[in-house]
């Protein structure tokens, strides 16, 4: 179980930041363009929205079942190496605040009434989300 839920956070972590990134572009280009927000657009953003939301249930899942995740917390050492640190806490931590951030851009934006606000508001939470998920990525173990 741990093994493909491992191999399932990875391979969504490539989907779901790929499609945040081509709707962040999506949506500046939308809102610099002076585009009419519709119900397509909005499905798009929502594309994002459950791809992050996924990966991060399945983060969850994967934090408590792995031997790397709350499992570092309880020996005690987590806090004064870098990498475990990393692992047990700040990837954790960081990411839930991004998805965070991408569903209050997501949810303003169905409040909002003017187009281009709405465009701005997935483009500029969706790129924060992004900027902050790929902060707190563990490169050497995710691409090693």
């Amino acid at each position: 179980m741990y093994t493909g839920l491992k191999h399932l956070h990875s391979g969504l972590a490539y989907l779901a930041l790929a499609a945040l990134a081509v709707i962040f572009i999506y949506a500046l280009i939308g809102a610099l363009s002076n585009k009419v927000y519709t119900e397509k657009d909005r499905k798009i953003a929502l594309i994002g929205f459950i791809l992050a939301h996924v990966q991060l249930l399945v983060g969850l899942i994967l934090y408590f079942v792995s031997p790397l995740g709350f499992a570092l917390l309880k020996g005690g050492g987590a806090m004064s190496d870098s990498a475990a640190r990393l692992t047990a806490v700040e990837h954790p931590l960081i990411n839930i605040v991004a998805i965070v951030i991408i569903t209050i851009g997501y949810s303003r934006a169905k409040k909002l009434t003017e187009s281009r606000a709405k465009f701005r508001s997935i483009y500029m939470m969706y790129a924060v989300g992004l900027l902050l998920i790929l902060s707190r990525i563990p490169w050497t173990s995710w691409l090693g």
